[in-house]
């Protein structure tokens, strides 16, 4: 198997290439899968890993390239909104075939590649997770997904046949109304945030549940909020309670928590779910 690692977003540090090439090492042998970092991934242009024109050229290459079996994003940050839109009318027949796995901001790209019935788009460790407390745990599990397509690497929820995404509150809320917005009509939709203030993950939720379009979903899941910030008043609810709160409000199933979230022990989610086909 080949992979081809490229970042959209922010910088990857050339030592997660290292690790990343030696756990697979470790873990499969002479079998390990062929994993080919793209020289963008190291690029630095501010906040981002090169120009979003390099960005967006080297996601393309990867993606049309027939040699590579998946495409795995490197790291979230910022950054894949940026990407050229033209890009996603650009793949080809190869970038039809492949798994895309990523998560955080990378829900941008995944959202547009499902909405276009492109790939399969997971939500799932990227390499960068390996410098996280435990993440070697997070990036083996990524590992057994691609290369042995392991169910035990999913999310409970995504392995019953239920039709299932899984996005960051902020990104989603950012996407909504966009040409990046999925359809979600029928599906289990789990969130999660991290690095949020309780009232931007409230004012966020508002956003996502008043969408009329989010209201078809079967209902939705709550990952893990991590890293919340103290907020000078204490904001008074918890994440479950805020989530709760405007899933009622708007009519939508609160279906319980969900077991993905900005940690080593995020798990996989298939976008459509474990028998999702790839087009």
């Amino acid at each position: 198997m080949k992979i081809a690692v490229v970042a959209p977003a922010s910088r990857v540090a050339p030592e997660t290439a290292e690790k990343t090439r030696a756990l697979a090492a470790r873990l499969y042998g002479a079998a390990a899968p062929e994993i080919h970092f793209h020289p963008q991934c190291f690029l630095s242009d501010g906040h981002f890993a090169g120009s979003d024109a390099a960005r967006s050229a080297a996601f393309l290459e990867a993606a049309n390239d027939p040699a590579f079996d998946a495409v795995w994003f490197g790291r979230g940050g910022y950054g894949s909104c940026r990407l050229d839109a033209a890009l996603y009318g650009a793949l080809n027949g190869s970038a039809r075939k492949k798994v895309y796995l990523g998560y955080s901001d990378l829900g941008v790209v995944l959202a547009r590649l499902y909405r276009e019935g492109i790939g399969r788009p997971v939500h799932g460790p990227m390499p960068s997770d390996v410098n996280r407390p435990g993440g070697e745990a997070a990036l083996a599990r990524a590992l057994k997904f691609l290369v042995e397509n392991d169910a035990e690497t999913l999310e409970p929820a995504a392995r019953d046949g239920k039709k299932v995404l899984a996005f960051n509150i902020a990104v989603l809320s950012s996407i909504l109304g966009t040409a990046h917005e999925p359809d979600f009509c029928g599906h289990v939709l789990m969130l999660e945030e991290v690095s949020e203030y309780m009232y931007r993950i409230d004012r966020a939720l508002f956003h996502v549940t008043s969408s009329a379009h989010v209201r078809r979903a079967a209902g939705i899941m709550l990952g893990r909020c991590s890293d919340i910030p103290e907020n000078d008043v204490d904001f008074g609810r918890t994440e479950e309670e805020i989530c709760r709160h405007w899933c009622a409000r708007a009519g939508i199933a609160y279906l319980g928590r969900a077991d993905i979230g900005h940690d080593a022990d995020n798990k996989v989610v298939p976008f459509g779910g474990a028998g999702a086909h790839v087009a």
